[in-house]
């Protein structure tokens, strides 16, 4: 559904021909998508035969921000940069009697910068389609931390973790149809549909230590490297505003 869209919405845009002239050469176009800023946390009640009832508490946060500057280099067509910034992370505990068993906190961020080009199509002024092509690439990093108590008596542990990723990488293709809604002669709201291709490595370091007897003291340490690499196509749906800063005369 969304990929005939997507086709109808690019056909539409190729039959409507050139802007007439909304924009010049020289003006410039500063903008963002619409920032998403989540937080939730929530809690799950399990109950299992053999170890009893225990409780489940879930946070976590999601930012993104890609402010973009472009130039307008004719009429109709604008090229530019974008800045991707997204931090994030998630926290679990369980929970038994009252007390902490376990507990799993990872935390990680990405910064990548880019650049797009977008052309604008024939329209009414108030109501401007275009089509945009957009790449970036950047970094990213991870780190996670955690411990479990499990056993009893003379048998009772504790194993505790830590990671963190190095030399983590993305790379974003993505081509993109829509239009810029006019809210004023140099303000306009984005709605797009588009496709997106993805690509990110990563290696992840971690290491695992465990207590025998819960004394304080490491019986066992283990370390590991996990490699990861992956591709990811997908469809997207965005919302965005853009400011058009005039050219002086």
């Amino acid at each position: 559904m969304i990929r005939n869209s997507l086709i109808i919405t690019v056909l539409m845009l190729a039959a409507t021909g050139t802007a007439r002239g909304q924009f010049v050469k020289g003006d410039r176009m500063a903008g963002t998508t619409v920032g998403s800023l989540l937080y939730n946390s929530g809690t799950a009640d399990i109950s299992v035969a053999s170890i009893g009832s225990n409780t489940s508490k879930i946070t976590n946060y999601n930012l993104t921000v890609s402010p973009s500057l472009g130039w307008f280099v004719s009429g109709n067509t604008v090229v530019g940069a974008t800045l991707n910034l997204n931090p994030y992370g998630n926290k679990t505990t369980y929970e038994q009697s009252g007390s902490t068993y376990q507990s799993d906190k990872n935390t990680g961020f990405t910064i990548g910068l880019g650049g797009f080009a977008r052309s604008y199509f024939a329209s009414n002024n108030k109501l401007l389609p275009f089509g945009q092509i957009a790449l970036n690439g950047g970094f990213s990093s991870l780190k996670t931390e955690g411990f479990f108590y499990g056993g009893a008596g003379a048998l009772a542990y504790k194993t505790s973790y830590t990671g963190q990723s190095t030399g983590g990488s993305f790379v974003n293709a993505a081509l993109s149809g829509g239009f810029t809604k006019m809210l004023g002669e140099n303000a306009g709201l984005d709605l797009y549909l588009g496709y997106n291709f993805s690509y990110n490595k990563n290696v992840f370091k971690k290491t695992t230590l465990r207590d025998d007897g819960n004394n304080g003291s490491v019986d066992t340490r283990s370390e590991n490297e996990t490699s990861t690499r992956f591709t990811n196509h997908g469809f997207m749906a965005g919302v965005g505003f853009q400011f058009f800063l005039r050219k002086k005369k």
